[in-house]
């Protein structure tokens, strides 16, 4: 199947209700939209791969992008990002900084006189979506090397590289970045996140640390405050809500929990998932949850009482990250070779 028909399909609300299952109330939250070849953004936080204004989905195909556009309802528009003496590129990431440009994060093979050399680094380039060419120099993340992992944090707007005890950040559009320090940190961490106010960092699966509890950093004093404890398994995503004053983690012991920042209380622990929870985020309006697991489920959540809402039960695979459009109409999740996405039912 060529990409220009990646779009395996596009269903009604009829259908979506048969493979939904409903929240015990019976309400039909989200339906099924469609099913995209691709991949969002693994590796990466997924929510900017939605544009600002919700109109489209960036879907990520081997060397291309796929634009699925909700306004139009058809087949997706295929992008072609191309970086200059570099071939087989594989896109890790795609993310809207605005509702006309991506950024790109990419790694190639350097072509050297015609032959292949080795491969580059991770490389950053904005690429317009309307009319297919690139907005920006090429930029490479981390080229002195030692970085891991790199994060792309999309409600800062800033590339996150962890090295040495200090995480440092960059604005694809000003180009300009700068630097935490964080004394006690002495391990990588494998994955981090800060809140959008930019008060705290919190850290999971740091090495060689004897609990798989995230730990919380105060970013004015730039030390460990807390930690976020009771986990029974490794955490795999942390995220905050927009307005910074919650946190959300998903744990490998199949439960969700939800913090409280500034004291980090728990407030609720969601249970449900049978197997690993891989993804749990925020929508933008902080009401919802959603999650996404190892058992091929996507599961939205209240974040006021911790009632499980909805179950959407259409994947075939794993899912491994998940995230809502910026308005609340969308919700898309993500397995190594499809994307879901769901339309919110009004």
């Amino acid at each position: 199947m060529g990409l220009a028909a990646c779009l395996v399909f596009c269903c009604g609300a009829d259908r979506a209700q048969v493979e939904s299952v409903p929240a015990a109330s019976g309400e039909t939250l989200f339906v099924s939209y469609a099913r995209v070849e691709g991949h969002l953004a693994i590796n990466y936080s997924p929510a900017a791969a939605f544009s600002p204004d919700s109109t489209k989905l960036a879907v990520i195909a081997g060397e291309k992008v796929a634009l699925l556009d909700f306004a139009r309802g058809g087949a997706p528009k295929i992008l072609k990002p191309q970086v200059p003496d570099v071939t087989d590129l594989d896109i890790e990431s795609a993310n809207f900084l605005t509702p006309t440009r991506l950024e790109i994060l990419a790694r190639g093979t350097i072509k050297i006189k015609g032959k292949a050399g080795g491969r580059t680094p991770l490389l950053a380039f904005q690429w317009y979506v309307d009319d297919d060419r690139v907005a920006s120099k090429v930029e490479a993340v981390g080229g002195s090397g030692g970085f891991s992992p790199i994060l792309y944090l999309p409600e800062l707007g800033y590339l996150g590289m962890y090295k040495e005890g200090k995480i440092t950040l960059w604005d694809p559009n000003s180009g300009r970045g700068g630097e935490i320090s964080i004394a006690d940190l002495t391990h990588r961490p494998g994955y981090f996140t800060l809140a959008p106010g930019g008060r705290w960092i919190l850290l999971a699966r740091i090495a060689d640390n004897a609990t798989p509890d995230p730990v919380v950093v105060d970013v004015k004093q730039q030390k460990f405050v807390d930690v976020l404890s009771g986990h029974h398994g490794t955490v795999l995503s942390v995220n905050f809500s927009r307005d910074s004053q919650r946190a959300v983690t998903a744990c490998e012991d199949g439960k969700v929990r939800l913090w409280s920042a500034g004291d980090w209380k728990l407030l609720q622990t969601l249970e449900g998932h049978n197997g690993p929870v891989h993804w749990a985020e925020f929508s933008a309006d902080g009401k919802w949850i959603v999650s996404a697991g190892e058992d091929k489920t996507l599961r939205l959540w209240s974040a006021g009482d911790g009632r499980l809402l909805q179950t959407l039960e259409e994947s075939k695979e794993p899912l491994l990250t998940a995230a809502f459009s910026p308005d609340g109409n969308y919700v898309a999740a993500t397995s190594e070779q499809s994307v879901l996405v769901w339309q919110r039912r009004r």
